[in-house]
């Protein structure tokens, strides 16, 4: 399995409802920022774009970056750090 960074920008995130639940349906996710979501899976960068693209308005920029190495971040809630670190 995956790890990816899914972020995107030009809504306002709490009005993206349909996308939050295509994210979700991935079943391994993690909401580790307003427009930052971590998800576990077997696709691709690019299928999952095509995947998410249809629930999100034209305008909106989205970014699916593959993770796999070190990382830092700093100032997360407790439940993405222990997330993050499984």
């Amino acid at each position: 399995m995956r790890l990816y960074q899914i972020t995107y920008g030009g809504g306002k995130p709490q009005e993206c409802p349909s996308l939050f639940e295509r994210i979700k349906g991935y079943g391994t996710w993690c909401q580790a920022m307003d427009s930052t979501w971590i998800i576990v899976t077997q696709e691709t960068a690019v299928q999952i774009r095509d995947n998410l693209r249809d629930v999100m308005d034209r305008e909106d920029g989205l970014l699916v970056t593959r993770l796999h190495g070190e990382a830092a971040w700093k100032g997360l809630p407790t439940e993405v750090t222990q997330w993050l670190k499984t």
